[in-house]
């Protein structure tokens, strides 16, 4: 296990080093081609490179009988999710591509990261809680984003202000994922949002732009390093990845993705950051890592009366950590089903074991109502 978490931590950061010097192939593309050029045939590499990997995935699930046909309402959600979704990423793809053109590799890299912000105030709007920290995060990202593109004029230059806006248009389509992902296979899914997205990149570039093959094919390699590696082998790396490591710890080493696009730009581009500018980095970024630690929780009372319950009992304080509530815990569904019934199962022995004591008919009688029909 151990060993899978470790091969899970370094194919994340390697996911956000292909992320990181993407803002590179990016911004080097945008020499050759237009911006909605460069993004559908992009698309399109990542779509394919993705349908292969969806092959290779069923294969290995045949071979270990743990296959399953999607039932139509899957394919349906997954249809539908895979438009929304391709509709919203060429909107967000088609204005950073914008963006980046007219600023710095690092510092596109370190606004776009700033959807992990943006988030959670969007879904403020969708009657969700905020965390408490998001404020003070909030307040260092601002100061960050100050030092690191304002100018002497107090302003902000346009490719900073445009990719500011791709930053919004990725936190909707952060919460779009985020609603359909658990209902399907989510590397069917980002297979399918490309292919929509490429589609109708395509569409659009017929009729806005005029692109030349002979540009295209000078452009080859940053064009296929940001299809094929960012979007094919990338997402790829992260669905096997994520499977092996804490979602926390996941979030934090993805947002590595902005610190490879400075060295990148720095190593390749020669975009050596000011002082200025690197102290508004270390703030976002500050900011950033401190949002996605996971927030402690205060104990619940029912969690408070079964603690007590079990010191008076005399039972091992280490049982306590299986009182948690099942949908607290981050993990898999399996496991978190495995962790409801023993969480069931403990209930329910300690109700026949003690149900005659005065603690346990006072703190954990009407808890035991509904777990009475519970199977164990």
């Amino acid at each position: 296990m151990k060993n899978k978490s470790m091969l899970g931590n370094i194919l994340l950061t390697l996911t956000a080093l292909i992320w990181g010097c993407a803002f590179v192939a990016q911004s080097v593309g945008m020499e050759y081609v237009e911006p909605i050029t460069f993004n559908g045939i992009r698309c399109i590499i990542g779509g394919i490179v993705l349908i292969i990997a969806n092959i290779v995935f069923d294969n290995l699930k045949k071979k270990n009988g743990t296959y399953q046909k999607p039932e139509k309402s899957e394919q349906k959600e997954l249809i539908k999710g895979g438009i929304i979704c391709g509709i919203i990423i060429f909107f967000a793809s088609t204005i950073q591509q914008i963006g980046i053109s007219q600023t710095t590799v690092g510092k596109a890299g370190f606004i776009s990261v700033l959807y992990i912000l943006i988030v959670p105030f969007i879904g403020l709007l969708l009657k969700q809680k905020l965390p408490k920290m998001i404020w003070i995060c909030c307040a260092l990202a601002v100061a960050g984003l100050y030092l690191l593109c304002m100018n002497e004029s107090l302003s902000m230059s346009n490719g900073d202000l445009i990719v500011l806006l791709s930053a919004v248009a990725y936190a909707v389509h952060i919460l779009a994922i985020g609603h359909f992902a658990p209902k399907v296979d989510c590397v069917k899914l980002s297979c399918l949002q490309f292919l929509v997205c490429g589609a109708i990149s395509v569409v659009v570039m017929l009729i806005f732009e005029k692109p030349d093959f002979s540009a295209i094919l000078s452009a080859w390699l940053p064009i296929l390093y940001a299809g094929a590696l960012s979007g094919g082998v990338g997402y790829t790396l992260q669905t096997v990845a994520q499977k092996w490591t804490k979602p926390s710890v996941a979030s934090l080493l993805m947002s590595l993705e902005s610190v490879f696009a400075v060295l990148a730009g720095a190593i390749i581009l020669h975009q050596i950051p000011t002082i200025r500018e690197a102290a508004g980095c270390i703030l976002m970024f500050v900011s950033i890592i401190i949002i996605q630690l996971p927030e402690k929780r205060k104990a619940e009372k029912y969690e408070i009366r079964n603690y007590f319950c079990l010191r008076k009992h005399k039972i091992s304080l280490r049982k306590t950590s299986s009182w948690r509530r099942p949908d607290e815990i981050h993990c898999s569904a399996l496991q978190r089903e495995k962790h409801r019934r023993r969480f069931c199962c403990i209930r329910r022995r300690m109700y026949f074991k003690r149900k005659n004591t005065r603690c346990f008919r006072r703190y954990d009688t009407r808890n035991y109502r509904g777990l009475r029909n519970c199977k164990s």
